[in-house]
């Protein structure tokens, strides 16, 4: 009598998430389906910061995200030192709440480090530590521009390339934008200061931490995402080990390419059927950026359509996806698709243009006007 073989059922392989599930998965971490309550600070700590090249792009980001939002609800804990501008992620500067400034910063070091080797030609001779201990008395002593601090580092290396020496300044400390800069309606030039001198506390561990945590945040705001995702969006390589640590404590997906996609078990994951309303977006809104794979908002055949060069416009979202381009231009909002919208589409396009204008702008009186169809 023979015995018979006993088989392993192979483990299940993981659900498959298309773009639009992945799209409204996205938008509903982003606050994009629809407005949060949310305070502007605990948006810019859900979020986990803001891209925030230019001033004003957290405030349309915030105004597209938030219900009740005003510039005021930005600009006050800017003020009260509560979020500060500071260069973190992708070498790029973010809007961040105070703790965050205290902890991603030291996380991305390694990125920082690595930026600093393409200057090191016009380093030679320099000793970075001396470097960094002379720039931070230097900007503690008073806040000082990139140009000021420049030309007192040269009085100590006057052989080193001035670009150079600003940039290990950058790269070695923490430095953060001081207020008036970042506010609503106000100007004022980029002057530095340590985080930890603005914020009166020190900075987070020596050695970095551990990103897990991170991770956790990064899947919260814009999950279902793969390893290669969170990278492009912190800047960073070697991420696999974290997520392998978290893997008992997530759940994982496919897209249809077959990447694999981790995220938070009760993370929203809304019916790819629900709707999506318009949606204006400044230049650098993360949601744009923070993936290896954009398909999830950028249409392939759209791939690249709202860069030029260096510079990234201001995008229109509709049902979810790039779907134009817009501007202030003199007293007019200009708006201009790549393609064709319907009735309904535009009214709903003029309604969230005007809510956006009233909230950004109140008591300007801008034309809406739609622009050259771009195919």
């Amino acid at each position: 009598m023979t015995k018979s073989k006993r088989t392993t059922a192979a483990p299940p392989s993981p659900p498959v998430l298309g773009p639009r599930a992945l799209n409204r998965a996205t938008l509903a971490r982003q606050l994009l389906l629809s407005r949060s309550p949310m305070s502007a600070t605990g948006a810019v700590d859900h979020l986990v910061g803001l891209q925030a090249q230019n001033v004003k792009p957290p405030y349309y980001a915030l105004a597209a995200r938030l219900d009740g939002f005003t510039p005021e609800a930005l600009s006050r804990p800017m003020a009260d030192r509560e979020v500060v501008r500071i260069v973190t992620l992708r070498s790029t500067i973010h809007t961040h709440t105070a703790d965050d400034c205290l902890t991603l910063r030291p996380l991305v070091q390694a990125a920082r480090d690595r930026e600093l080797h393409h200057f090191r030609a016009g380093l030679a001779g320099v000793d970075l530590d001396r470097l960094a201990a002379t720039a931070r008395a230097l900007v503690e002593e008073e806040p000082r521009t990139m140009k000021e601090l420049r030309e007192a580092l040269l009085e100590d290396w006057p052989d080193a390339d001035p670009q150079a020496l600003s940039v290990a300044a950058r790269c070695k400390l923490p430095l953060v934008q001081v207020t008036p800069r970042g506010l609503w309606g106000r100007s004022g030039q980029v002057r530095l200061t340590t985080a930890e001198h603005w914020l009166g506390r020190p900075a987070g561990p020596a050695p970095a931490p551990a990103p897990d945590a991170t991770v956790l945040r990064y899947l919260a705001a814009f999950g279902p995402a793969s390893v290669k995702d969170m990278q492009t969006w912190a800047g960073l390589t070697r991420l696999r080990d974290a997520f392998e640590r978290l893997r008992p404590r997530l759940v994982t997906f496919r897209d249809e390419n077959g990447a694999e996609l981790f995220d938070l078990p009760d993370a929203p994951r809304p019916d790819p059927d629900t709707p999506a309303p318009p949606r204006f977006l400044p230049e650098f809104d993360n949601l744009l950026l923070s993936h290896a794979d954009r398909t999830r908002v950028v249409p392939p055949e759209l791939k690249g359509r709202h860069w030029q060069g260096n510079i990234a416009y201001r995008t229109l979202l509709v049902d979810g996806a790039l779907a134009g381009l817009w501007r202030l231009d003199g007293d007019a909002l200009v708006i201009e698709p790549f393609g064709h919208l319907d009735r309904t589409r535009w009214a709903e396009v003029t309604a969230e243009a005007e809510r956006m204008l009233g909230v950004l702008h109140p008591g300007t009186a801008y034309d809406i006007r739609f622009g050259t169809v771009r195919g």
